[in-house]
This record gives structure tokens, C-alpha cells and sequence, in this order.
């Protein structure tokens, strides 16, 4: 009994580092010879807002870990409502450090900064197509700007992974495109 219990527990604290990964930069100025030895960022929240483009109503996709990796649990993810069937969506996705006074705005500092070391991908399993439409300074996709259409009713998953380091161009998956995970959240869809 102790035995499953323990087994338990691991693979809790297993699935909690999942949801969460902290994303490196150096924002100290002191530079190393290695350019890939930074130190830690934190993403503690991660909002995807989609705007219906023929109503305006919208839909937002939360997940917020106040402490970070470890310490509490994060809180419950929060899906306002499901998306209208045969619709299109303009998305925006933002991250924050809200440990932070005011919170960080992660995703405006990729974006401007580090654009070219990064990239987000979605993956889904309830029939939503996906289209990146913001893009680095060499052209290729970034992903914090995206076009949602929905197809019919359904549901499944949606999950937000954002990639450190990836190959650029690559195949428009997260396994293609090699680099290291910086944060990855599923959100339960469903399409009415």
C-alpha cells in the first residue's frame, strides 16, 4: 500500500514538472563564452486568448503556477467557455512572471529580444487547425500571434508547448524541431 502511494506521489511531482519549465536568458549583462549557459526565467502564467473574428466573443485559456516549478501546486487551468463551431479565431498568447512587482512580460521580451531563439507550438487533439502568423527577424514562425479555425463539434486537448533553441526552419512540430522544452500546458478543449 505504502509502495502505490509512493508510486502515486512520483508520478504527481513527475507531471507537475511537465506542466512547468523555467526558460533561460542573461539578463545580467555578464557574458559567458558559452552562449547557451544562462540563467533561469520564470513562467509562472500562461494566457491564450482567442477572439471570435465574426462576433468578437472570446475565449481564454489559464494557467497560472504563482510559486513556480515545485513548491504549491499550481491552480486549477481555467477554459472560459468552448469555442463556437466553424468559426475562426484570432489568437494571442501571453507569458508572465508574476512573481515579478509589476508581473514580467515574457512573451513581449521573446518577441523583441529572443524571437530568434524561440518558438511556440500547439498541438491539439479536437480538430482545430492552428496557423502561426507572427514570424522572427529570419522570416520563420514565432507563434505568440496565431489564426484559430474550428471544424465540427468535438473536444480533446490543446496543448501550448514553447520551444528554447529550435532548429529554424523546421518540420512545424515540437519533436522536429529539436531544442529543449521551455514551458508546455494542455487545456481541455471542446468546440460546440
Amino acid at each position: 500500500m505504502k509502495t502505490i502511494k509512493t508510486i502515486k506521489l512520483l508520478a504527481l511531482l513527475f507531471m507537475s514538472s511537465l506542466a512547468i519549465v523555467s526558460c533561460s536568458n542573461d539578463d545580467d549583462g555578464d557574458h559567458h563564452d558559452d552562449d547557451h549557459d544562462h540563467e533561469n526565467e520564470l513562467i509562472t502564467t500562461v494566457v491564450y486568448t482567442l477572439t471570435n473574428t465574426s462576433d468578437s466573443s472570446v475565449v481564454t485559456l489559464t494557467f497560472r503556477d504563482l510559486d513556480g516549478p515545485g513548491g504549491q501546486d499550481p491552480e486549477p487551468i481555467v477554459v472560459s467557455g468552448p469555442l463556437a463551431a466553424n468559426a475562426t479565431y484570432t489568437g494571442e498568447l501571453k507569458l508572465w512572471n508574476e512573481t515579478e512587482s509589476p508581473a514580467e512580460d515574457i512573451s513581449e521580451e521573446i518577441a523583441e529580444m529572443e524571437a530568434d531563439e524561440h518558438e511556440v507550438f500547439y498541438v491539439n487533439t479536437a480538430g482545430v487547425t492552428i496557423a502561426k502568423t507572427d514570424v522572427d527577424a529570419n522570416n520563420n514562425p514565432l507563434g505568440f500571434d496565431t489564426n484559430v479555425t474550428t471544424g465540427a463539434t468535438g473536444s480533446g486537448s490543446l496543448t501550448v508547448i514553447l520551444i528554447h533553441e529550435p532548429t529554424k526552419p523546421n518540420d512545424g512540430t515540437p519533436n522536429g524541431a529539436g531544442g529543449s522544452t521551455d514551458i508546455e500546458v494542455s487545456y481541455p478543449i471542446e468546440v460546440q
